[in-house]
């Protein structure tokens, strides 16, 4: 950050009220920005959301440094050499919990400014590569004195007694752009979360803002509650954000944001998770892999403002594909792993089964808009190619707050439980009897049919032709598989949906989509 953009930033929270010395040091660890007030209100959400607007009030600055040092020019294991003294912990103290700060370097150039809350006073944390330990098989005796120069921290991570109380787990990561991670009891890391998207997956090109400030807020002993509060910044926007962490078997953030748009955004995404999607059952023969499955999540789940509970099956597809689902009020959506047995993916290293799935419940009513899905094709499971958001039928408009507030919840089951049956999975291939006939098997939860008649089956496609539905009972596995066949019809994209109906057309089942396409 530099020095005006610095003391514009401690104007503006000391004209709401903020403790003075939350800003008393510039970035080089020297200055002081004001004098104290003996009555300062605590730090909190919107001290940060008058920075926000102070900051959206003035022209944008690229905040990407040049890299110096040892943090110059290192590739993914060298950074990975670098580790945060544990002696130099700031929570070490506490019972529980421990913070690390984390170094610039490889694809992190934006200098990341963090500040410590106590008694709701902020305290900055000036970079220094003292704090890191280097190991000398990738550096030299002499990296833990280099100079700080303008860079900055490029994120932190939380760590938790998540797991076992005799070890600090990794909770959550707030690291590159506005990407952060968060793991629920016996998770590992895969699906990202993000502060904002904006032109995703859109002709001219999507931007990026970028977390520029934290402040961390001593754990809460007593709750075990973190509060992180987060200044946003791009080309076309300022925003304030607020995370509530909760940690459990189900990690929930609660979640606030406020944005200060310099122009009018018609192309953002509220709450965006980012995920991949490589291949599964769906997917037949394409992918010439030991393993059956490969995916941080393997479906789209909505439930809508009117109650309705949609399954969007995801793909890899040839092509970039959208898709919008136009709702109003929604009661919340996320991307999801459902498969959760070894057997799904028989990967031992990389544990797909114990990925966590991500929800977003909105606070408040987030009127009309539609939940957008961005699939983009991708040759292997290195690359995150699945993203979510909510869209706002109205733009965001120049000079205006807009104020959004959800719960974000990571963990293996973080969706509320419906009366409606499941779908466990999508299976796909070609048809054995026919050319250029696809064979779909859809199976959903028997549970919720036990002691019933058998339902009517639905299935519907955009283009091309549905035949042959059947439903058939596996008791023996808890399943109700519904099996059909799809003719394209000369048709190159096609959506698919299939939901299970009693009496008066009453939707027992989610209801199933899916986005068919060729090659």
């Amino acid at each position: 950050m530099k020095r005006r953009n610095f003391l514009g930033t401690v104007s503006a929270a000391i004209a709401l009220g903020s403790a003075a010395r939350s800003y008393g040091q510039s970035d080089s660890g020297s200055g002081d920005a004001g004098e104290e007030t003996a009555e300062a209100a605590p730090f909190g959400f919107e001290s940060v959301a008058a920075i926000a607007a102070n900051w959206a009030g003035r022209d944008w600055e690229n905040p990407s440094r040049e890299l110096t040092g040892p943090f110059a020019d290192i590739d993914y294991d060298a950074y990975r050499a670098i580790r945060f003294r544990r002696d130099a912990d700031p929570w070490r103290e506490i019972a529980g919990f421990g913070l690390d700060l984390l170094p610039p370097g490889m694809i992190y150039h934006e200098p990341v400014r963090i500040n410590l809350v106590r008694e709701g006073v902020p305290q900055p944390m000036p970079f220094d590569p003292s704090l890191f330990d280097f190991d000398p098989n990738f550096f030299p005796d002499d990296a833990a004195q280099a100079t700080p120069d303008e860079m900055g921290w490029s994120g932190f991570r939380i760590r938790h007694v998540l797991n076992r109380p005799d070890i600090l787990d990794e909770l959550a990561v707030f690291q590159g752009a506005s990407y952060f991670r968060v793991l629920g009891r016996g998770n590992t890391y895969g699906i990202s979360a993000r502060g904002l998207a904006i032109g995703t997956g859109s002709a001219e090109g999507e931007e990026f803002p970028v977390f520029r400030e934290f402040w961390i807020h001593q754990p809460d002993a007593g709750t075990g509650r973190v509060t992180v509060q987060a200044l946003l910044d791009s080309k076309s926007v300022a925003g304030a954000y607020e995370f509530v962490i909760m940690p459990g078997s189900e990690t929930m953030l609660t979640t606030r944001v406020a944005l200060f748009p310099r122009r009018e955004l018609a192309e953002v995404g509220i709450a965006p998770l980012t995920s991949m999607y490589w291949f599964g059952p769906a997917d037949g023969a394409r992918f010439d892999d030991y393993r059956p499955a490969v995916h941080d999540s393997d479906g789209l789940q909505m439930i809508t403002g009117s109650g309705a509970r949609l399954w969007r099956a995801l793909s890899n597809p040839a092509k970039l594909q959208i898709s919008a689902f136009v709702d109003e009020s929604p009661r919340g959506f996320g991307l999801i792993q459902r498969p959760r047995d070894f057997s799904d993916y028989q990967d031992a290293e990389a544990k797909y089964e114990s990925r966590p799935s991500a929800w977003i419940r909105p606070t408040g009513d987030w009127g009309r808009g539609n939940v957008s899905l961005i699939e983009i094709p991708v040759e292997s499971e290195f690359h995150d190619n699945i993203v979510a958001f909510w869209q706002p039928a109205q733009p965001l408009t120049a000079g205006n707050r807009s104020d959004f507030g959800y719960v974000l919840s990571f963990g293996a089951e973080v969706v509320e439980p419906g009366t409606m049956a499941r779908i466990v999975s999508t299976r796909s291939g070609l048809s054995i009897n026919r050319e250029n006939v696809r064979s779909f098997v859809i199976d959903f939860e028997l549970a919720p049919f036990e002691g019933r008649d058998d339902p009517a089956a639905r299935v519907n496609a955009a283009r091309g032709t549905i035949e042959h539905p059947y439903l058939l009972r596996l008791p023996e596995h808890g399943l109700m598989r519904l099996s059909f066949e799809y003719v394209p019809d000369g048709a190159e994209v096609a959506d698919l949906s299939a939901v299970l109906q009693g009496s008066e057309d009453v939707n027992l089942s989610e209801s199933w989509l899916y986005r068919w396409s060729e090659g």
